[in-house]
């Protein structure tokens, strides 16, 4: 009150009007006058006042409390006037708040000290905190009360008062301890993003994780790495956080940073329930999960819940697959924005006893979801203000008009002399930078209070879309088909075609079920399990999966393994010891898989049909010591280790078949073994032989060339020229260990191009 200008009457009379007309003036706090204005804020103390002409000083405590008065005194903290009856206020009208015995706390901010000690702010809500406490399994260090820069060490601290307590690391500002059960609510959310641009040669890693520690001194920070770009982005609530954040990164980096210009953070959300599905099965991994996806109420972000029957997949795995679910912030197929006000629900899922790991429902679950998003009618959210806008009276015309053409809604909610107010909402977008326009057209006069009301639907969806350009397809972070397996090798299956190919019938009961339980439990005549399958079952392999009406599971080249048997007894005599494998890798024959094939009709994907005698099958045969030492690679592993580079090579041959779809043999000597009897394996999805006794691989692909080739196309692969002469003239095609590395070289180039 020491300012020129300033006035008891008018300041009071301002207060009245724009706040609330509770304000009222307690510097002289015992006249009648007081008391009558104080009577006038509630009926029951009114009644009481006229009855007794005054008002005791707890009652008026508790009007204070409930928010009927407010009190307000006059002073200079610089002159020392008014002090005196401001702490007297307080120490009068202040109600002390009744803790309970047993611990609770909240804790309001994070920071570090000069040593990077982390430190938890907290209020005692209840009981006592001492050193060496246990809260949420860690340990409290120290216990300190600041007075600005120093603090003292204590013992411990009791309800009602404020400690900063060091080694506790999983406290977040807002978080509650022990007993405490009131959760203070997120008021502040970024609407805005910035690019962080650091100058050359500075470690951006080193800055990120440093930046990632000062999110959690300021919750309403965001700070994200963005992988494709290798940048770091920064959410924010406007410009005076950025100013803050060029301080900070100043004084802990001494770098001068600077950020881009700040674009709006967009949301995206499902308008219809929809069902998605993702399947993961490369060789020896299996995984398969239905999710339902529905709108949610706008504010309600993403929420989970679980209708899984516990007979068909494990509690233990769907457990897992809902952490998996919650802990990514999935993409939106629109523009990549982040997914909200959307209810995840899990349907079903399978697993294989042997083949599951953790990794492979996190793959299955991502996808599933991207899955849905690909298939639902989607769009884009953004964020939108309340505002409160009063300009003088003859400004209003045009403060209306510039709302409007903002895509907001406004309406004249008060008129106080020559000064307007204008409420009502409007988006961010738009209304960024406006308060300098208001202040410019208003001479000052004006004022602009704008507050976060939450998201909606975006007021220009189909700019923002084409802004941003987003394949999601292309996004390979976030891939939408799903991995299946065939011959022993894993293929995409690209989100169109997946419900062709999935294992679990579609939930459709389920998934009526948890959109609409009242509508489905209301249903005449209809159960769950009476409910027909919209799709049919597709079969794969190692999918643990047998259908007792499918057709005789055959071998990958068309004939049964007992035929291909025979082939190697007419050739070399009969086999002592033979481990043909299981048929649990060998592929069932599907109607949907010979018309579309894997990759959706791709001609080199093709399954053909099973048939008792087929003309003119593929076969490959190779001489596996003689590529070995051929190629450079396996070479060099040989000389090391000869059995890695015998696996290396069986890999290799299994991805390069499960591509070609020939029957593939290879033939290692072993002729050098006293008493072998010569074997026949299985290994995935081609044939391992090894020869008997006195036999080597040359002869063995000799005898088996001349029985084959005539009545199928035969290739051999080897460098050994005096082989290749041979097989030559028995009607096989010839193949150098060289061409047969281009061979399988160029198809892994096409399977990587049909793959993305």
């Amino acid at each position: 009150m020491d300012m020129e200008g300033n006035d008891r009457a008018t300041i009071l009379s301002q207060l009245k009007n724009e706040l609330d007309d509770g304000c009222i003036c307690f510097d002289e706090g015992s006249s009648e006058e007081f008391h009558e204005e104080i009577a006038m804020r509630d009926e029951a103390v009114l009644d009481s006042f006229l009855e007794t002409g005054n008002i005791e000083e707890a009652v008026i405590a508790g009007l204070i409390r409930d928010r009927k008065v407010y009190p307000v005194t006059f002073g200079s903290a610089l002159n020392i006037t008014g002090v005196d009856t401001l702490m007297k206020v307080i120490e009068t009208y202040s109600i002390m708040e009744q803790y309970g015995d047993e611990f609770a706390a909240r804790v309001y901010k994070i920071t570090r000290d000069s040593q990077g000690n982390r430190l938890t702010h907290m209020k005692i809500t209840g009981g006592t905190i001492v050193p060496r406490q246990i809260i949420n399994d860690e340990k409290v260090n120290q216990i300190r009360i600041y007075s600005g820069e120093s603090f003292e060490a204590v013992n411990s601290v009791g309800s009602g008062r404020l400690c900063v307590v060091t080694g506790l690391n999983g406290t977040r500002a807002g978080s509650v301890l022990g007993k405490e059960e009131y959760v203070m609510p997120p008021v502040l959310e970024p609407v805005l993003e910035y690019r962080l641009v650091l100058p050359p040669g500075v470690n951006v890693h080193e800055v990120y994780r440093t930046l990632s520690k000062f999110e959690e001194e300021e919750p309403e920070l965001h700070i994200v790495w963005d992988e494709e770009s290798g940048e770091i982005h920064v959410k924010v609530m406007g410009d005076i956080q950025i100013e803050v954040l060029k301080r900070i990164i100043r004084e802990r980096f001494d770098i001068d940073a600077d950020f881009g210009e700040g674009s709006i953070v967009y949301k995206e959300t499902v308008t219809e329930p929809v069902m998605g599905v993702g399947h993961y099965e490369p060789l020896r991994h299996y995984a398969e999960v239905q999710i339902m996806l529905s709108p949610g109420e706008r504010g309600s972000g993403v929420q989970f819940d679980n209708v899984c029957d516990q007979d068909k997949l494990a509690l233990n795995w769907q457990r897992l697959i809902l952490t998996n679910l919650e802990e990514k912030a999935h993409r939106g197929v629109l523009i990549g924005a982040e997914i909200t006000d959307i209810k995840i629900t899990l349907l079903a899922g399978k697993a294989h006893l042997k083949h599951t790991e953790g990794g492979d429902f996190r793959q299955a679950s991502y996808r599933a979801v991207r899955h849905g998003l690909m298939k639902a009618p989607s769009i884009i959210l953004e964020p939108y203000y309340d505002y409160e806008l009063t300009v003088p009276s003859d400004c209003t015309g045009r403060a209306m008009t510039d709302v409007q053409n903002m895509s907001g809604t406004c309406e004249i909610s008060q008129m106080t002399g020559d000064m307007s107010v204008i409420t009502g909402r409007v988006p961010v977008s738009t209304m960024r930078g406006y308060a300098k326009e208001v202040a410019s057209y208003s001479k000052g006069k004006g004022r602009l209070n704008c507050t976060l009301s939450g998201y909606d639907i975006c007021h220009d969806q189909e700019s923002v879309m084409n802004r941003y350009a987003y394949d999601p397809v292309g996004d390979l972070s976030n891939p939408p088909g799903s991995i299946f397996c065939a011959h022993g090798a894993g293929y995409y299956v690209s989100w169109e075609q997946v419900e062709d190919y999935m294992h679990l019938e579609p939930e459709t009961g389920l998934m009526r079920m948890a959109s609409d339980p009242e509508g489905y439990a209301s249903e005449d005549g209809i159960k769950k399990d009476e409910l027909k399958p919209i799709n049919a079952i597709r079969r794969g392999v190692n999918s643990g999966y047998t259908d007792p009406k499918a057709p005789q599971a055959m071998s990958l080249s068309g004939f049964a393994d007992k035929d291909l048997e025979d082939i190697f007894v007419k050739t070399y005599g009969p086999i002592s010891h033979r481990n043909i494998g299981s048929e649990s890798n060998i592929m069932d024959y599907d109607e949907a898989s010979e018309k579309k094939g894997p990759a959706g009709g791709d001609p080199k994907y093709t399954l053909k049909k099973n048939k008792t005698h087929v003309a003119k099958e593929n076969y490959l045969l190779v001489d596996g010591y003689n590529i070995i030492f051929a190629w450079p690679e396996l070479k060099a592993l040989a000389d090391i280790d000869i059995g890695s580079a015998r696996t290396k090579l069986m890999d290799i041959l299994c991805n390069y078949q499960g591509y070609k779809q020939m029957t593939l043999i290879l033939v290692f000597d072993a002729y050098r073994v006293k008493g072998g009897q010569g074997s026949v394996t299985k290994y995935n999805n081609i044939h391992v032989v090894y020869t008997k006794e006195a036999e080597t691989a040359d002869q063995y692909i000799e005898k088996t060339v001349h029985k084959i080739a005539g009545d199928n196309n035969v290739t051999v692969a080897t460098s050994d020229g005096l082989e290749q002469v041979i097989i030559f003239g028995q009607g096989a095609v010839r193949m150098s260990a060289k061409n047969l590395l281009d061979e399988i070289n160029a198809a892994n180039k096409e399977i990587a191009e049909l793959i993305m």
